[in-house]
């Protein structure tokens, strides 16, 4: 059997072979051993040191040891009467749900509104340069879903929604490196997730599953609590035993849909805010206490929460060494992101920096004239949204202010150089939200500067709006068989009907929802 070893090393030990193994015989008290894996990798900047904590499984030369083979699903071809599922959306839900109902001899038709992402590419290209959206092929729409343009992070704490492993490993074979198996916060990069994600929808339509890009569901027909049929924006229908509902946070015309045929939907609480970006070496500095090039250490991120006014203000999705991008979904609306490549070696950090909202804030904002009602929160999110894009003069342009400006609530005379491509311009984000975030957010940036040496700092960028933190609407599910009260054979998960919060979590919802459905087919 293993031994398992913990050692904590600096940066150049712990990337260097020799050295490890020396260090495993001191402690083990040994003078030779086999081998050894890493299985997990964190990062201790906390002392002027920098410290990597490893995590090894050790094999002894006296040990038999096993045959260390690399994890391998099998994918085979669907028998010609298998089943067939509809799944509507080509995110890491759909797509894991599809993997796992081929497993299970279970055809998958998967449809998306939006492109491949190859195609997805020229539409982002355009609306970078040009400020020109497709409201149906951006960073939230097409394959991959809103994760495949937007950095790829695989980090969740959802260890009880299913096998996270098993998910890292079936990124690492359709071509994910090895170390997301033990990384603390593994992340593929938004240059590396598009092969990966194409080479996943090969390997399903090799095995006789199919995808359908430019598919956009604008009906559903309902027989005897059951979904009959799907009915797609060129006129042709679909019929399945059953459907997967895995649309995304921003399909706002799906939640409409839903509320039109009287199927069950409910306002979710979500987080609104502005998306902050620093140059990298203030984060980098505050964080390590060293050269971080000279020591070879990764960009520095940060996790940041507080309250402020009875509200929750925290980070979400910090990319260091990233890009803010545009993420709107319709004309008229900014919604900005942030994501990183594989390197994370661009000069800046950002990340959300969002405040908690629920119905009551909703509706205590009476110049908004929102009603209680399934939608609000949705309604709430775009008008923000709306504003935003008024603010920046069009094309995309975001409204930003120097950080401290902010605070002070005075406008920025001068912006400094940003990595969001469509351009910014000086606007007194004040006014764009809602009065309550915006005292929450000035409250919790001065108290993060005593957090992180140089976080508050004019040096730094805020940009708005950062408003797609999670989906404003749930869709109610049974807790064990998983589909809708109301409708028998309709399975809403993922991000979109607010069951996942990130690529790892919404890739176990989709499987854990395939299994159900094979287990109520009685194929399991």
């Amino acid at each position: 059997m293993p031994t398992t070893v913990l050692l904590k090393l600096n940066n150049a030990d712990a990337n260097n072979d020799a050295i490890i193994k020396n260090t495993i015989c001191n402690q083990l008290k040994v003078t030779n051993i086999s081998s050894y894996k890493i299985i997990k990798k964190s990062i201790d900047a906390r002392s002027r040191i920098v410290w990597v904590n490893l995590t090894l499984l050790v094999h002894l030369p006296k040990e038999k040891k096993a045959t260390e083979t690399i994890q391998k699903y099998i994918f085979e071809k669907l028998k010609p009467n298998a089943k067939r599922v509809v799944v509507i959306g080509a995110g890491p839900t759909g797509i894991f749900a599809a993997l796992q109902l081929i497993q299970l001899g279970i055809q998958p038709l998967v449809l998306d509104r939006g492109k491949d992402v190859r195609s997805r590419r020229r539409d982002l290209a355009l609306l970078n340069k040009e400020g020109i959206l497709n409201t149906e092929s951006n960073y939230c729409f097409g394959e991959g879903g809103a994760g495949t343009y937007s950095d790829g992070k695989l980090y969740t704490r959802s260890n009880k929604r299913g096998n996270i492993q098993r998910i890292l490993q079936l990124f690492v074979q359709f071509g994910a490196d090895a170390a997301i198996e033990y990384e603390a916060h593994p992340h593929i990069g938004t240059n590396k997730l598009p092969q990966i994600i194409t080479a996943m929808r090969l390997c399903i339509e090799e095995c006789g599953g199919q995808f359908l890009f430019d598919h956009k569901v604008i009906d559903i027909e309902l027989k005897n609590e059951k979904v009959t049929k799907v009915i797609i924006e060129n006129g042709n229908d679909l019929s399945a035993d059953a459907f997967i509902l895995a649309t995304g946070h921003s399909a706002r015309d799906v939640f409409e849909l839903l509320l039109r045929k009287k199927i069950e939907i409910i306002a979710k609480p979500f987080a609104l805010g502005v998306r902050i970006e620093h140059p990298q070496i203030i984060i980098d500095q505050a964080q390590y206490k060293c050269d971080r090039l000279a020591e070879q250490l990764p960009p520095a991120s940060y996790s940041l929460v507080q309250q402020a006014y009875g509200k929750g203000v925290f980070s979400f999705c910090m990319c260091p060494g990233g890009i803010i991008a545009t993420a709107s979904t319709a004309h008229n609306e900014l919604v900005v992101n942030g994501w990183s490549p594989s390197k994370r070696n661009n000069p800046y950090a950002n990340s959300g920096m969002v405040v908690e909202v629920n119905m009551h804030d909703v509706l205590a904002q009476k110049d908004y004239g929102i009603t209680e009602n399934p939608l609000a929160m949705l309604q709430f999110q775009s008008i923000v949204e709306q504003k935003s894009f008024a603010a920046g003069g069009g094309k995309f342009v975001a409204p930003a202010q120097r950080l401290v400006d902010f605070v002070n609530n005075k406008s920025s005379t001068i912006l400094p150089k940003t990595s969001y491509l469509p351009g910014v311009a000086t606007a007194n984000i004040n006014e764009l939200l809602p009065n309550y975030i915006s005292k929450a957010l000035a409250v919790a940036l001065q108290q993060f500067g005593n957090k992180i040496k140089g976080y508050y700092t004019n040096e730094a960028v805020l940009v708005a709006t950062e408003s797609r933190t999670s989906s404003p609407v749930k869709i109610p599910r049974d807790a064990e068989l998983l589909h809708h009260p109301q409708l028998k054979n309709l399975y809403p998960c993922g991000e979109g009907a607010g069951y996942a919060g990130g690529i790892v979590s919404a890739a176990m919802d989709g499987e854990r929802v395939a299994q159900t459905i094979a287990a109520q087919m009685k194929i399991l």
